[in-house]
């Protein structure tokens, strides 16, 4: 796919990005490279793998990491109970040694494997696209049980050997940043990081994921999503997945403008933690932003 396609396909998934975002895109799937997608929780870092994957027509694999995440959750799997049931079968109808030993060592072979994210990423036949979630949840060893991956696209199994892909998978990595990642990973990547959309982008967002918004809302909504970010009593800022589920609660409640009566009763939309709610309306809440508004 060349730039003008992948720019095109992307359009077409109601992806709403820069061009600094498509080149480093394109040049990552261009070099084969698996692509590190860094910023705050809620600005589209997921999404990324998504529009691809709807872009390419693949199907999106997904590896949501979580702390105490291991190999047998990310990789593969015995498939215990389908290994006792067939030792039963042989044993019950074989009495040669030397065929149950037979058995026994075939046990470990594809048939009992369960293939978890990773080696069903590399086992397909065609291009599929990986989405290692939040890799930042994890913890240094399974970042480096990830390296051969991400360097050779291949997994070492040990009762099968290695098992390399017949086909690349396009590997996008997430991260909200909670803690630093290794350079050795880091170098394996290329590098992406997400901001918070500035007023325009949020709006053209809002326009693409929620037909027949007024544009006064649109607007409103935009900026007074701009004004909360920026607003220091507030610790968990306004994703753009909030803003959509703001928008929609608006107009949900018959509001074609934002207006103070409206902000105050939906705020639970926009807001999702208590205390940032208390701190907000401690401060004032919307009166500065309509102050603003309608000097």
């Amino acid at each position: 796919m060349d730039l003008i396609s992948l720019r095109s396909a992307l359009e077409a998934e109601n992806y709403i990005f820069d061009e600094d975002f498509l080149v480093t895109v394109y040049v990552a799937l261009q070099l084969g490279k698996p692509l590190l997608v860094e910023g705050a929780a809620g600005v589209g870092k997921t999404e990324v793998a998504k529009a691809l994957a709807a872009a390419y027509g693949v199907e999106l694999i997904r590896l949501q990491c979580y702390e105490g995440l291991d190999e047998a959750k990310a990789l593969y799997e015995w498939n215990y109970q389908k290994q006792l049931l067939s030792i039963q079968l042989g044993s019950a109808g074989s009495e040669n040694r030397n065929a149950c030993r037979m058995q026994i060592e075939s046990l470990f072979s594809q048939d009992f494997l369960l293939e978890r994210p990773l080696l069903k990423a590399i086992s397909s036949d065609k291009t599929e696209v990986l989405l290692v979630d939040e890799i930042d949840k994890t913890d240094e060893e399974f970042e480096a049980f990830l390296l051969e991956l991400l360097s050779d696209f291949q997994v070492s199994i040990p009762e099968l050997g290695t098992v390399k892909a017949k086909v690349k998978p396009i590997v996008i990595l997430t991260s909200n940043n909670t803690r630093q990642l290794s350079d050795a990973l880091k170098r394996r990547c290329a590098y992406l990081f997400i901001d918070y959309p500035d007023l325009e982008k949020e709006m053209r967002i809002i326009n693409a994921r929620i037909k027949g918004v007024p544009e006064r809302l649109v607007r409103d909504a935009a900026a007074a999503v701009s004004f909360l970010r920026r607003n220091g009593s507030i610790y968990k800022k306004p994703s753009i997945a909030e803003t959509l589920d703001w928008v929609a609660a608006l107009m949900a409640v018959g509001k074609n403008r934002l207006d103070e009566d409206g902000a105050d009763k939906t705020l639970g939309f926009i807001l999702k933690n208590r205390e940032d709610m208390q701190a907000f309306r401690k401060d004032g809440g919307f009166n500065e932003f309509f102050s603003e508004k309608h000097r």
